[in-house]
């Protein structure tokens, strides 16, 4: 099964690990999937964010 990968150094589509594990997010199933990994981070980072500010206001 082919995996694919977003490298976020130049915002391409890998298709496996071309280049350098700190430079890419994966794996993903399919190359729409992975092009769509940066909406898919900022969605969880702010789910995150919100998250520790709930935790923040219940301390």
């Amino acid at each position: 099964m082919t995996e694919y990968w977003y490298n976020t150094r130049t915002g391409r589509v890998e298709e496996g690990k071309q280049s350098l594990g700190i430079e890419r997010v994966g794996p993903f199933a399919s190359r729409e999937e992975a092009a769509n990994a940066p909406e898919l981070m900022q969605q969880r980072a702010e789910v995150w964010a919100e998250e520790d500010a709930e935790e923040e206001r219940n301390r």
